[in-house]
């Protein structure tokens, strides 16, 4: 049997930052990133792509019932959000001496 290996590159957008959705259903809206999930390539964005989910009763919910909450969104329909424009950047990186830091491409800022 073969194995279906995944090459996994580097995100540039970390848990935190303020990102733009570009694409799918909730493009224009904005938001910061809860979450990165790594392995899926995808991340959470706070109140952004809110789905319903059904809960059955348990301990900690003894009612149960349906629960709305964030569903990950896909790294490539994010964009982050330029601190000093607060337009949609791409990211960058430049060393800093020994320090590698993030910038954003469109004012060159530090991120």
């Amino acid at each position: 049997m073969f194995r279906r290996i995944i090459k996994m590159g580097k995100l540039k957008l970390k848990s935190g930052d303020t990102v733009k959705i570009i694409a799918g259903d909730h493009k224009g809206s904005e938001g910061k990133i809860l979450k990165v999930l790594i392995d899926k390539n995808k991340a959470i964005v706070e109140g952004t792509n809110m789905v319903k989910k059904h809960t059955k009763p348990s301990a900690q919910n003894p009612q149960g019932g349906i629960v709305e909450k964030e569903a990950p969104i896909h790294i490539s329909n994010l964009s982050l959000i330029d601190p000093k424009s607060g337009e949609a950047t791409r990211v960058g990186y430049r060393m800093d001496g020994e320090k590698k830091e993030r910038i954003a491409k469109k004012s060159d800022q530090v991120v």
